[in-house]
């Protein structure tokens, strides 16, 4: 099995591309350890010292690392622990797989719908090629309020892409849009 790498705008993350799928739909999120008991995959990153937070995407998985730990140092562990979890034929989701856009709230119409289109179509897949996702959570007095995970969550640019960016895109087609929010 040969695993790609590559780095992500957010220093404390890399995108791990094993060549093969990893969440045959949606994606799922990891913050801490504590959340990863039903994904043998996620457990398994989390063995390694200094690892922070595991998102897995349809064909990537994107670590977390501590501020004090070297990716020199961790990065040749979290491809053996990614090259185990593949050779087990273990699943990478116990249960039910969590749809896209984990925690995403259902909306069913008007201008929330337009708003989640806009999100699900120009900005996941950008966002995606940077090892993330944004998840759309409610619409309410003119502000877009999105829940940033993977790489997003944490990096530096993620302010400039929300702003710049997101903001922009959605002012321009919805004009009732004043304002998006990254939350918790």
């Amino acid at each position: 099995m040969f695993i790609q790498t590559e780095h992500t705008p957010n220093p404390a993350t890399l995108k791990f591309l094993p060549g093969c799928s990893v969440m045959e739909r949606g994606t799922a999120n990891f913050p801490d350890s504590s959340d990863a008991v039903r994904s043998p995959l996620a457990t398994g990153l989390f063995g390694v010292d200094g690892i922070a937070g595991v998102f897995l995407g349809a064909d990537f998985i994107t670590v977390t690392k501590s501020e004090d730990k070297d990716w020199e140092i961790i990065k040749p562990q979290i491809l053996g622990a990614i090259m185990e979890h593949f050779q087990s034929g273990k699943a990478v989701i116990e249960g039910e797989a969590e749809s896209a856009g984990s925690g995403e709230v259902e909306v069913e119409g008007g201008l929330e719908q337009k708003i989640k289109e806009l999100i699900d179509t120009r900005v996941r897949p950008a966002v995606a090629q940077d090892g993330g996702d944004i998840v759309f959570k409610r619409f309410e007095d003119g502000i877009v309020y999105l829940h940033m995970q993977g790489a997003c969550a944490g990096c530096p640019s993620s302010t400039a892409t929300l702003k710049n960016g997101i903001e922009s895109m959605l002012r321009h087609y919805i004009p009732e849009v004043t304002e998006v929010r990254a939350i918790e």
